[in-house]
């Protein structure tokens, strides 16, 4: 469902565009991530972690109102700890931001983007030990970000990104049947080079 709701918001924002008939720019983009993973009761300790995302974006922008919104997929590593344990997760993330942008024409400004976010598993569906933790396929989270445009081609940025839906769930250490959420929040340092 999720996966259908995503094609179907690319399709709508590339077709919107098109026919407002606005320039629509293409880019790549790129970054880093910081991981903190909650859990909805307090079974695990879990630290900060760094991993990484890149991959192509599209933006459009009506002119002089500064409004418009940009789109990528992106591959996304998020390396995790849990219990003095580390491990990866791997995602292609489809984030779809509404962007708002102040600035001296093509030359610099300053952007303020949010929207959802889309991510779908392509790493390993169990973590640590196989029964106790279970990824989710596919998972829905906010981004709230600002960042700086500068000589019409480079953008960067910073970003946080809400998880809203669990990441995996957990089997309780005290009760096997009962399941625990865990959800993964991040923040994101990126850079972009517009075509």
């Amino acid at each position: 469902m999720k996966k259908s709701f995503s094609i179907l918001a690319v399709m709508l924002l590339v077709a919107a565009a098109a026919h407002a008939q606005l320039p629509v720019k293409f880019g790549v983009k790129g970054g880093l991530n910081i991981t903190k993973v909650k859990f909805d009761k307090d079974v695990a300790k879990a630290d900060n972690r760094t991993g990484f995302f890149i991959g192509p974006m599209a933006e459009f922008t009506i002119p002089i109102v500064g409004i418009g919104a940009d789109i990528a997929v992106l591959y996304d590593q998020k390396n995790i700890e849990v219990n003095d344990t580390k491990e990866k997760l791997q995602f292609i993330d489809v984030p779809i931001n509404l962007k708002y942008t102040l600035g001296l024409g093509d030359l610099a400004g300053i952007y303020f983007a949010t929207g959802p976010q889309f991510s779908f598993n392509v790493g390993d569906k169990k973590l640590f030990d196989a029964e106790t933790y279970k990824m989710k396929s596919s998972n829905f989270s906010w981004n709230v970000g600002a960042g700086v445009k500068l000589i019409n081609h480079i953008q960067v940025g910073y970003n946080y990104n809400i998880g809203l839906g669990k990441t995996a769930e957990v089997n309780s250490p005290l009760d096997p049947v009962k399941k625990i959420k865990m959800k993964n929040n991040a923040h994101q340092i990126s850079v972009a080079y517009i075509f």
